[in-house]
């Protein structure tokens, strides 16, 4: 597992490849752009990829990290190695821990504006459906990314907090068909097959 970590002047870098006494970090949840647009392995080791649109992901889970009193972060866009086929099948197979072993888990909404300052009726009304409608509920991965870590946290493009899972579970459960006591960390084999096969069903 590679993590990243901003240096005291602001430069990012890559941990080696971590096995053991992995520190504690926290963990990016986002919809892919296209792919000229992501910042990847190769372009941080090679040193560049600060033009992408991606990297404005990266600076803000490393910034909101920092502000949660952590140093390392993980993004799946540039922390593992796609030409090794091996490290990225073992990414595959742990990502599921990965994110259950992460302290916080940063989900950035694109297309989710943030909350306006007059807390109006049709201001909340306008909001909820964006968060409603976004993307990011319906990819694959989310809901693995949204059962495993215990502390999911939702941005805005802004970087601001949104709210986290608790607090909208009602609306997570409406959106993704999860029940609540599964985003309450209830263990996976308290649900039936069909349980799980009707949260996929939609992806």
């Amino acid at each position: 597992m590679h993590l990243l970590k901003f240096g005291s002047h602001g430069e990012l870098s890559l941990t080696e490849d971590l096995i053991d006494n992995i520190p504690r970090y926290a963990i990016l949840s986002h919809t892919w752009g296209a792919d000229y647009e992501e910042v990847t392995f190769v372009d941080l080791k090679n040193g560049y990829g600060k033009s992408k649109a991606g990297y404005a992901k990266i600076q803000f889970c490393g910034a909101q990290a920092m502000k949660d009193g952590l140093q390392y972060f993980w993004v799946d866009t540039c922390c593992i190695d796609k030409s090794s086929s091996a490290e990225l099948q073992e990414a595959i197979t742990s990502m599921f821990g990965w994110y259950c072993n992460a302290a916080k888990c940063y989900v950035y909404l694109e297309d989710v504006p943030a909350h306006k300052g007059d807390n109006s009726c049709q201001s909340q009304q306008m909001w909820e459906s964006a968060f409603r409608n976004s993307r990011w509920f319906t990819r694959g991965w989310t809901l693995q990314e949204l059962i495993a870590p215990k502390s999911v946290e939702f941005f805005s493009p802004g970087g601001e907090r949104l709210g986290d899972k608790k607090i909208l579970e009602q609306q997570i459960h409406e959106i993704t068909g999860i029940p609540i006591t599964a985003l309450s960390g209830a263990p996976l084999s308290e649900f039936s097959v069909d349980e799980r096969l009707r949260c996929a069903a939609k992806r």
